[in-house]
């Protein structure tokens, strides 16, 4: 078992124990995704990314916690395998941005 399928175990576990599943939809994640990541940049925003992080390093990691769990979720609601779509994408993106030539 992978690390990514380790941990994804242990979240659907922690929801499983507290009965959130039934609200755990492929909707609601992806909204819960959204909002985390509009919390992440509040953090960033209207300073420097050096000051972002130095006053506010903790709840960065939180947040950038909580989009992954919500992501590692909604993988598991849609039965994804996160490390087959992450390499399917990234030789989409080869494609779509070859390393340029140098001269």
């Amino acid at each position: 078992m992978s690390e990514i399928q380790h941990l994804t175990k242990k979240l659907n576990q922690f929801i499983d124990e507290r009965n959130w599943g039934p609200s755990q939809t492929p909707k609601d994640l992806a909204i819960s995704i959204s909002i985390e990541a509009a919390e992440l940049l509040e953090d960033f925003q209207w300073i420097s990314s050096e000051e972002a992080v130095e006053k506010n390093g903790e709840n960065i990691r939180e947040e950038i916690a909580d989009v992954l769990i919500y992501s590692l979720m909604l993988c598991s609601k849609l039965d994804l395998d996160v490390k087959e779509i992450i390499e399917e994408k990234m030789v989409k993106n080869a494609r779509k941005y070859p390393v340029p030539v140098k001269k």
